[in-house]
């Protein structure tokens, strides 16, 4: 069965959709990927199909409005009534939904996020028109998958809808060679370098921390604002930034870190009742966590023991926290790491997807 998955990005670091489309490979589903080339076309192997769409617009508003015009083409073009969509976020459900009523066939719906409560478009014009997009068409979708029990919780509560299943995006189980310790302890944040995410604070802590260094590994466009912070309170040599990393080279460097942080400030509700996928990443490679006070990361941590949990973003705050975990040390967290590495992995989120497809599967075959 062909399963068509498109999504706005250029696919590369979107590990979620990579994931899904090999669990659908693995278990003799035909994936075809469609992303686009905004932010670049990087090289890239994978075991199936993919196509990025070519995209000459320069601003994003326009962006998303070329990408939507073009991706409904090349789904008109490749799906056919044997065919399965699978839509990833607000961006690509438009299209995705004219077709498969076109069509009369199944569609998924996956929203990673709240796309409406994104802290880049509270207070702008453009919410209105997404909000729109929004109530128009998620309570219309049969299959709808979303990334956290709060994000599930809150679709439900807004549009009325059954709820969505939830499919937690959550890292491979990884082989544990054991920790290493550091001399110069190291504080790491991964992701992507946007407004809203304490990095700000974070550069800020390190003033009082001593005989340690923060490694920021990622890109976005509050780059150049959080490195300004870092040279005004001369930082440099406490502050690294290590540029955009591919998926591979993040998970060598990860488990090299004492301590990882997801400090993003409350600036919109897709970041209040978001899991991000950097924490489980942290605890997949047993690196103890600090973490925001929001519903879903405090829950891991209060769960497992895995951290501590931040009651403010003031940077001697954070600072207090980090150095709570920095002189406990790895090991002191390395029992009850494993025990959430063991159920906070992508293993345990497959037999949801694969149960979504086979009810698709079924459905294809009673109307064909």
């Amino acid at each position: 069965m062909k399963i068509i998955v498109s999504v706005f990005n250029n696919l590369q670091t979107d590990q979620r959709v990579e994931k899904v489309c090999k669990t659908l490979y693995d278990n003799g589903y035909h994936p075809h990927l469609i992303g686009n080339d905004w932010l670049g076309a990087p090289e890239m192997e994978r075991p199936y199909p993919f196509y990025r769409i070519k995209l000459n617009s320069k601003k994003a508003r326009f962006a998303y409005i070329e990408f939507q015009n073009k991706l409904y083409r090349e789904l008109k073009k490749n799906a056919d009534n044997k065919t399965v969509l699978l839509a990833n976020d607000l961006e690509t459900i438009v299209p995705n939904y004219l077709i498969s009523k076109k069509l009369g066939i199944p569609l998924v719906f996956d929203s990673h996020e709240i796309f409406t409560e994104m802290p880049t478009i509270q207070g702008r014009w453009v919410k209105k028109i997404w909000k729109a997009v929004e109530k128009k068409f998620v309570p219309k979708i049969k299959r709808m998958i979303t990334a956290s029990d709060s994000y599930a919780n809150w679709f439900v509560k807004e549009y009325r809808i059954e709820r969505p299943i939830v499919i937690k995006n959550l890292p491979r189980r990884s082989h544990f060679s054991g920790i290493n310790e550091n001399d110069s302890k190291i504080i790491l944040y991964q992701g992507w370098l946007n407004y809203s995410r304490g990095l700000d604070k974070a550069i800020l802590a390190m003033k009082w921390i001593d005989n340690a260094e923060l490694r920021i590994a990622g890109c976005g466009p509050a780059e150049a604002f959080y490195r300004e912070v870092s040279i005004e309170n001369h930082l440099e040599d406490k502050v690294k930034f290590l540029g955009k990393l591919t998926p591979d080279d993040l998970r060598k460097l990860t488990p090299k870190a004492d301590v990882g942080i997801s400090i993003e400030e409350n600036n919109g509700l897709s970041y209040y009742y978001s899991l991000p996928n950097k924490i489980s990443d942290y605890i997949q490679s047993r690196v103890p966590v600090v973490v925001s006070d929001f519903p879903e990361m405090k829950n891991i941590v209060n769960t497992f023991g895995v951290g501590e949990i931040i009651e403010n973003h003031s940077p001697e705050h954070l600072a207090e926290k980090l150095k709570i975990v920095l002189e406990k040390g790895k090991a002191a967290y390395l029992h009850n790491l494993n025990v959430a590495a063991d159920e906070l992995c992508w293993e345990n989120e497959e037999g949801k997807i694969l149960r979504i497809f086979s009810d698709c599967k079924k459905e294809l075959e009673r109307s064909h």
